[in-house]
């Protein structure tokens, strides 16, 4: 009979080398990952981590056996095979499913190492991991977060199916946190369930209201007859921000109440409530920096995985047809695919970045200058003059003498110590001892440096990126130019290659690395030239043609749309407008418009679930478009658009059914957008 454990130590015993081979040159190539701790599941565990968001426990609730059969489901039918799952933390963990092929558990091992990477030195990771000298330790964190709501549903006087319900209220409003600051920004208390009053702000609303109707003196008559209880309750019980407040579920932490069906009035919540919805609050911050940089993230992954892989042989001959394969499938899935946008925008940014450099040695040539450029520069001649010196080209056995004469010279290309001990383990026979010196049959990058890897695979050299040079517009050179001011200059073209740095593309990758998110890194870099040879465009649904069409293939309109895909989690914005709407207490949220509309069967869902989280009546305000049949007859004869209506709309829901109506003009001012501000989207963006 087979041990499932025996058989999953066993594998993992066989990748501990490849992993330590893996983090390694991860380094090597400049990249600064947290550990990584790697298990090795099988089927069940592996889609058991995958209903839990990436982690072994979590606080109980249905949804996650719904995830689970899902995956379950996708994964029998060969739907969507896990290879694996790595989870934000430091120390990162990473699970590796046990029936991968050994071409795939190396393919995983670097992707990881690289996500690793980026967890690491991202910004907007950072948001939620900069939690003191322990680091974020999520797994921690997560699995009090379990405990902790393990034992309020676990009490004789907590029913477990009200637990339920509040997680999924929060449930439906995690992504309306405020993801541009840090998880602690917008709390009242510093740790969850620890407030002796949970349920309002420091200053008391009712006390300052009961001062103000004293400074009138009047009656004690009048006073019990117009400003009753109940009147001084509704007015106590909001708070009127100033601005608009993106973090809804900060402001329903602090403000909410519950509703108590048997007195028909909102009551104080429970403290146990408070700290389910910090619980969950703080788990959606968690999860932020992965929404926020899905494209990034994976994109840098998948590109540090193909040098690893394919440019530095990773993959041994016998595995390579495997991961060629992987890759290509990865790249290849269809729709929004963020590994291949991603992919082929971090390719972009090391181009361009080598080329700039490239140009501004060119430009400070004697007699060089933007109108001449193509004529005087032997670009041919430049090609080759930066293709890779043969020995770091062809690392390996066969260049170790070569490589030694640089290491003699000092070359800082070459890994001297590494080539000294290669050299000691050289017997007669040429062959390297791989138990006296480095493997260097199998990694032959360990006789090279950072510089050496970088020459080695220098985006100008690619045989796809020859001709990067000679497609370099006029209008660019003279930009260039325009910023060099009193710089040395070259007698030669030979003597500016000389001084041209192979790293700057990957120096600029780490840069952007550090500071980007979706939003910022796709405005920056999907250039005219990105989506001309990618042949990317934008495509609507024709009301008119009913059918969904390509609408333009213009650099503007393509990057507008993505970034309409990415902005705030691709989810609508919505911002608290009000905690005293109508002077009763109820809540005003606003759906900041940007001429897409609201899918409104699931915001009069969603508003459901506030009013459990408010207690009291919640409205929602949003335009919606309406279109006459005249107008939709009108455009089908024309072959054109029909025209809309925009329409403002305010849901309300009290605890009965959702009542629809007219939206006041200055509300509805408040939630059209007027500019470009990635938060909102105006209707000329639209393609």
């Amino acid at each position: 009979m087979r041990d499932e454990r025996v058989e999953a130590k066993r594998e993992a015993e066989s990748l501990d080398e490849p992993a330590e081979a893996a983090r390694d040159l991860a380094e090597r190539l400049g990249l600064e990952p947290y550990p990584v701790r790697y298990w090795v599941v099988d089927h069940d565990e592996m889609n058991e981590l995958i209903a839990y968001g990436g982690f072994q426990r979590r606080y109980p609730h249905w949804r996650w056996g719904m995830n689970y059969e899902r995956q379950r489901k996708k994964d029998r039918h060969g739907l969507g095979k896990a290879f694996e799952i790595v989870n934000n933390d430091d120390p990162s963990h990473a699970f590796l499913q046990e029936s991968n092929a050994d071409a795939d558990q190396k393919a995983v091992i670097t992707h990881v190492e690289a996500h690793a990477d980026f967890f690491a030195n991202n910004r907007w990771f950072g948001l939620y991991a900069d939690r003191g000298a322990d680091g974020p330790n999520a797994a921690a964190r997560l699995e009090r977060n379990a405990d902790r709501i393990a034992a309020i549903a676990d009490r004789p006087a907590v029913e477990r199916d009200e637990v339920e319900r509040l997680i999924d209220a929060v449930s439906a409003l995690e992504d309306t946190i405020d993801q541009h600051n840090p998880v602690d920004a917008a709390r009242s208390v510093e740790e969850p369930g620890i407030a002796d009053d949970v349920n309002g702000p420091d200053d008391d609303a009712l006390a300052a209201i009961e001062d103000r109707i004293a400074e009138l003196d009047l009656s004690e008559e009048v006073r019990r007859d117009v400003f009753d209880d109940e009147w001084l309750e509704a007015r106590g019980e909001g708070v009127e921000p100033e601005e608009p407040r993106p973090d809804v579920l900060a402001f329903l932490r602090d403000y909410g109440k519950r509703y108590d069906p048997d007195s028909g009035k909102a009551v104080d919540r429970e403290p146990w409530e408070t700290t389910v919805i910090d619980a969950l609050r703080e788990e959606a911050y968690y999860f932020a920096g992965q929404k926020q940089t899905k494209v990034m993230n994976e994109g840098w992954a998948t590109y540090w995985e193909s040098v690893m892989m394919g440019g530095e042989g990773f993959a041994g001959p016998d595995e390579f047809l495997t991961y060629a394969d992987h890759m290509s499938r990865v790249l290849g899935s269809p729709g929004l695919n963020p590994y291949k946008l991603g992919f082929e925008l971090w390719t972009h940014v090391e181009l361009r970045a080598a080329r700039h450099d490239v140009i501004d040695k060119l430009l400070r040539v004697e007699g060089v200058t933007p109108e001449n450029f193509h004529s005087r520069v032997d670009l041919d001649a430049v090609a080759e003059a930066l293709d890779p010196h043969p020995a770091i080209a062809g690392a390996g056995p066969a260049t170790l003498d070569a490589l030694a004469d640089l290491a003699a010279d000092g070359d800082p290309r070459v890994d001297a110590e590494a080539v000294d001990r290669a050299l000691s383990a050289r017997g007669d026979d040429g062959a390297i001892d791989p138990d006296a010196g480095p493997d260097i049959e199998r990694y032959p990058w360990r006789l090279l440096t950072r510089e050496g890897l970088a020459e080695r695979h220098y985006v100008l050299s690619r045989p796809e990126h020859r001709g990067a040079l000679r497609n370099v517009s006029r209008e660019t050179l003279a930009e260039r130019a325009r910023y060099m001011f009193d710089v040395d200059r070259y007698a030669t073209v030979d003597e500016a290659l000389a001084d041209v740095d192979r790293a700057a593309g990957w120096d600029r990758m780490l840069e952007i690395r550090e500071s980007h998110n979706d939003v910022t890194f796709i405005d920056a870099f999907l250039t005219d030239e990105f989506v001309r040879e990618g042949n990317y465009f934008t495509y609507e649904y024709s009301r008119a043609a009913e059918q969904h069409r390509v609408a333009s293939v213009d650099a503007d309109d393509v990057r507008k749309k993505l970034l309409l895909q990415f902005t705030n989690f691709g989810k609508p914005m919505i911002v608290v407008l009000d905690g005293n709407f109508r002077n009763r207490g109820e809540l005003l949220l606003g759906h900041r418009y940007n001429g897409v509309p609201l899918n409104e069967e699931s915001a009069k869902a969603t508003v459901e679930r506030v009013f459990e989280l408010w207690g009291r009546p919640v409205n929602l305000a949003t335009i919606r478009v309406e279109y006459s049949d005249e107008a939709i007859r009108r455009a089908k004869r024309r072959g054109t658009e029909p025209e809309g209506d925009e329409v403002g709309v305010r849901f309300q829901y009290d605890g009965g059914e959702v009542t629809e109506h007219d939206l006041d003009p200055e509300i509805r001012e408040r939630i059209a957008a007027d500019e470009v501000d990635y938060d909102t989207k105006p209707d000329e963006w639209l393609a």
